[in-house]
């Protein structure tokens, strides 16, 4: 049975220590919804390559004047 949004939230919230921060469990949060969509998209062939990634922050450098 899949999990549904609000168990899976509550699955990573219950298993943080009782004095976590509202900072800390909403990163918690952010980070797992993060690496959920890496997976999708890893699914769906959504990648870049390595050297995609170096052209664009060259390209950025290059924009920012570094």
């Amino acid at each position: 049975m899949a999990r549904t949004t609000k168990r899976t939230a509550l699955t990573i919230i219950e298993g943080m220590p009782d004095d976590a921060s509202l900072e800390q469990i909403m990163y918690g949060l952010f980070f797992r919804q993060r690496v959920e969509r890496g997976l999708r998209e890893l699914e769906h062939d959504k990648i870049v390559s390595h050297e995609e990634v170096r052209r664009s922050v060259a390209r950025w450098l290059r924009s920012s004047g570094r």
